[in-house]
């Protein structure tokens, strides 16, 4: 039996963060670690890490970021649901509570959006081949509608669903993430049909939540991926392959005040845990056992 084709998409997360987040991303994907990055345009160094891609060809989509620091959209920029009192992005917690309390209008969702996607399309010199949401925000309700048509009105065929198969196992992560996990894979649940239906795809398999930071090993990277590769065998059509995406942070800790996306770099930023990401990638027993398991990293771009 001919072992099953694996397609990897190791996306790093985050690019345009800061200059020492693009560093590590540039850095990990010609050591052959990644293979394609998610681009924040609000990001204090975004112009920086477009330059960098095509330099170094690296593929390269975009991070919708509703959460974070500062709007793209100048009209939004100074009055807009979409703002706290400070002038900044509502926060990954606070995002969440705005829009439970419908505080958020949407028209200033899309219109956000689609002034990201218009700068990507300003930086790079193409439209995103795929884009996902910075903390998950973009299968979150009603953002999940709003998001759809921005990528169907683009013709940006690939996004992310973060459900990862056997999170529930993950004995390791602290209960207050895990509940935040959860909350993440059940609006991914009730996203699928809105997504399905704009016509939009994603990988088969989605991982990064279990593996992410201080969790990321060489082992923990595999047994995730092993788990992953033995469900798509159990559904796959003979001869059939199958699209991984494993979701990574990896970068050099940014030094403050330097990075962020307006507000400066946070904690998880100017952590070891980025650094620890990159030195875990680049493991050349991670680039192993990929060859042993016929695992081919790829890009959304060549799906």
């Amino acid at each position: 039996l001919r072992m099953l084709q694996v397609k990897l998409i190791v996306t790093g997360d985050d690019f345009g963060y800061c200059p020492r987040r693009n560093q590590g991303i540039v850095d990990c994907f010609l050591a052959g670690a990644i293979s394609n990055v998610s681009l924040l345009v609000n990001g204090s160094a975004a112009a920086d890490a477009a330059e960098l891609a095509r330099r170094h060809n690296i593929p390269i989509g975009l991070h919708a970021n509703l959460s974070e620091g500062s709007p793209v959209c100048e009209v939004l920029k100074t009055n807009s649901s979409l703002l706290n009192q400070d002038g900044f992005f509502h926060g990954k917690m606070g995002f969440r509570t705005a829009l439970s309390k419908g505080l958020l209008n949407m028209s200033e969702v899309k219109q956000e959006l689609k002034a990201q996607v218009e700068l990507f399309h300003e930086l790079t010199g193409h439209l995103p081949p795929h884009m996902d949401g910075h903390q998950h925000v973009h299968v979150l309700p009603e953002v999940r509608h709003v998001f759809a048509e921005v990528l169907e009105e683009y013709g940006i065929k690939y996004t992310r669903v973060p459900i990862e198969p056997g999170l529930h196992n993950c004995d390791w992560i602290p209960p207050s993430l895990m509940d935040f996990y959860l909350g993440v894979e059940q609006d991914s649940f009730n996203t699928v049909d809105v997504f399905t239906k704009h016509g939009i795809r994603w990988a088969d398999i989605y991982i990064g939540l279990s593996t992410m930071g201080r969790n990321m090993s060489v082992s923990s990277v595999r047994s995730a991926i092993d788990s992953a590769v033995l469900r798509l065998r159990a559904g796959a059509a003979p001869g059939g392959g199958g699209t991984i995406e494993l979701m990574v942070h990896p970068g050099y800790p940014s030094v403050p005040p330097t990075g962020g996306c307006g507000e400066g770099p946070d904690d998880f930023s100017q952590s070891w845990e980025r650094l620890h990401e990159l030195q875990t990638l680049i493991k050349p027993e991670l680039q192993s056992y990929y060859k042993s398991r016929n695992i081919q990293l790829c890009s959304f771009k060549d799906l």
